[in-house]
């Protein structure tokens, strides 16, 4: 290199890699990582000390929740959400963020600290071998594991990482990186922001849905999955409204079309509507647009009977190898998200449909379906209809794990992505633990929006203590409000009523001792409140939306209240009287 190359104005100085790796997450429009720091990337922390004008690092208290607020981003964001944690514990503690933006397709990277390249295969202080741990495949956690041994291809892998979390079905990456890598000074340019590649579907595949749809006699759609956009959102519901089609969204996906849309039929999943479940196996025409159709959204691939179901069925999914992986479909088109709707929108519907009374009885019933019945003394639909009719219609709901969130899902209604963007951040993968987190990281990145955490007992201890980071970062203190609600009956609620389902009366290890939730949040320096009885539960939120910082409800349920549809009573008496 002459002397005149070395100091051109295009040629980036040396700069420790650590330093370089931050640059390369702000060309891809990083703005904020999550994360627990190690010793094992130093020199990445001090890149964030050195451009903290462009990024910001949050610190959290464990690396499972630094790795879901992460996710959470990647929900959010539509991009890869970044979470950075050291070698060994500190990578095992977020693999289970990891699990979840797989199950989720969430687009996620995790950026584990590694030993030193002179120290390997030691079993050295923490050593693991990533690619081993995190196996990528259909069945592993990661859609891709690299590591990296030298400073100046550093660039080139977080551009790849980025590629390979946005193509196809996005999914999560990690991206080891060796001490002493991180410390060597290189001259390498950043790569310029990634944007992932558009499928669209074929023009005769589209021909032939057309025919399928006009030769049915009762057509549903399923929506849901990762990718979706405002626009796809207006794509689908310009679709649906020109073939008056009914739609259903996948489990947890509920934002993908506007639960106020006359169009709604409801939320596929757990805890479904019986009449829905009973329209969908009742079908003779399923369009599954963006979603995987695992065992949640299936009822364990029972409403689409696995691997031939009775009804047509037509999916729609990014990923090729998502098509065919369960059913066998009659037609199959791999296609983004977002192009797919589109494409669907501009099929012309004939004159005259013949399941306009299908239609109208789909959403006939979803509307009886949020009609609630009295419970006392705490009643949860009533909490849920309250939460919804004073918080913003932007909310951000986020839930963990366990019958809890049955209420949010049945009761509250989601506006469409066109409207708000993503308004529900919740784990297909069932992780508990993931709503506390995720309510911190919406907090954080949309602080003029009000986000509403809903946690179980259980679900809540297992990341609570991240209610410190919402603290030190100022989460809630903005125009919107932080909220987490933790509905607390003194045990795991789910496995309880499991237990009480295939073993009536004998219960082992599903009840908790459980602290003040009240006064616990309070040492954290958030406001709290008690609720015991549905009267008291709207004034106490009126003063939580008053609140200037974040604010934690702790809600008394009798333990016997199982589901939003069912108690455990009711549940061990059935149980016995099949035994008989």
């Amino acid at each position: 290199m002459t002397a005149d190359a070395a100091t051109s104005p295009s040629t980036p100085p040396d700069r420790l890699a650590g330093h370089v790796l931050v640059e390369a997450l702000v060309a891809q429009g990083v703005d904020t990582v999550f994360g627990v720091p190690g010793e094992s990337f130093l020199a990445v922390l001090d890149g964030f000390h050195a451009h903290r004008e462009r990024i910001r690092f949050i610190a959290c208290r464990q690396e499972g929740g630094a790795a879901f607020m992460a996710e959470a981003a990647g929900k959010l964001s539509g991009r890869p959400g970044v979470c950075i944690v050291t070698r060994g514990p500190g990578a095992t503690n977020a693999s289970i963020g990891v699990h979840t933006a797989f199950q989720d397709s969430t687009p996620l990277l995790l950026l584990v600290g590694q030993v030193a390249a002179d120290q390997r295969d030691r079993e050295a202080f923490q050593e693991l071998d990533y690619r081993q741990f995190f196996g990528p495949g259909t069945l592993g956690m990661a859609k891709w594991v690299a590591e990296v041994d030298r400073a100046d291809r550093l660039p080139e892998y977080v551009a790849r990482t980025f590629h390979v979390a946005l193509q196809g079905r996005p999914g999560p990456v990690v991206l080891a990186l060796p001490e002493d890598m991180l410390t060597t000074r290189t001259a390498a340019p950043v790569l310029p922001r990634v944007e992932p590649a558009q499928a669209w579907p074929a023009p005769g595949p589209l021909r032939d849905l057309r025919a399928l749809l006009v030769a049915a006699q009762r057509p549903f759609v399923i929506a849901g999955g990762s990718g979706w956009d405002a626009e796809a959102a207006r794509a689908l519901q310009r679709f649906a409204e020109n073939w008056q089609l009914p739609v259903g969204c996948g489990f947890r996906f509920q934002d993908c079309f506007d639960n106020r849309h006359p169009l709604y039929a409801g939320d596929v999943g757990i805890g479904i509507n019986p009449a829905l479940a009973q329209r969908i196996r009742a079908a003779d025409l399923v369009i599954a647009l963006g979603v995987r159709l695992g065992e949640m959204t299936t009822g364990g691939y029972t409403l689409l009977a696995a691997p031939c179901p009775a009804q047509k069925l037509v999916h729609l999914h990014a990923g090729a190898e998502e098509l065919g992986r369960v059913y066998a479909a009659d037609l199959l088109l791999q296609a983004s998200v977002g192009n797919a709707a589109k494409a669907l929108e501009s099929l012309t519907a004939p004159p005259q449909l013949p399941w306009g009374g299908w239609t109208a009885s789909a959403g006939a019933d979803y509307a009886a379906n949020r009609v609630p019945q009295a419970v006392e003394p705490l009643d949860m639909a009533q909490v849920m209809l309250t939460l919804q009719r004073l918080v913003p219609e932007d909310t951000v709901y986020t839930n963990g794990a366990g019958n809890f969130s049955g209420w949010l899902h049945r009761y509250v209604q989601y506006p469409g992505l066109q409207h708000h963007g993503r308004t529900q951040l919740a784990p297909t993968a069932g992780a508990m633990g993931y709503g506390v987190p995720a309510a911190i990281a919406a907090a954080l990145l949309y602080p003029d929006r009000t986000v509403v955490n809903i946690a179980g007992d259980g679900d809540f201890l297992m990341t609570g203590q991240e209610l410190a980071t919402g603290t030190a970062y100022g989460a809630g203190r903005g125009r919107g409000r932080l909220i987490s609600l933790v509905v607390d009956n003194g045990g795991y609620g789910t496995i309880r009523m499991h237990q009480e389902r295939e073993y009536p009366g004998r219960v082992s290890g599903s009840t908790l001792v459980n602290p003040d939730f009240a006064m616990l949040a309070r040492a954290y320096g958030w406001h709290a409140a008690r609720v015991e009885t549905t009267a008291q539960f709207e004034p106490a939120l009126r003063e939580a939306l008053a609140q200037e910082r974040p604010v934690l409800l702790h809600l008394r349920l009798d333990a016997e209240i199982s589901t939003s549809r069912t108690t455990l009573s009711a549940i061990r008496d059935a149980a016995l009287r099949r035994a008989t």
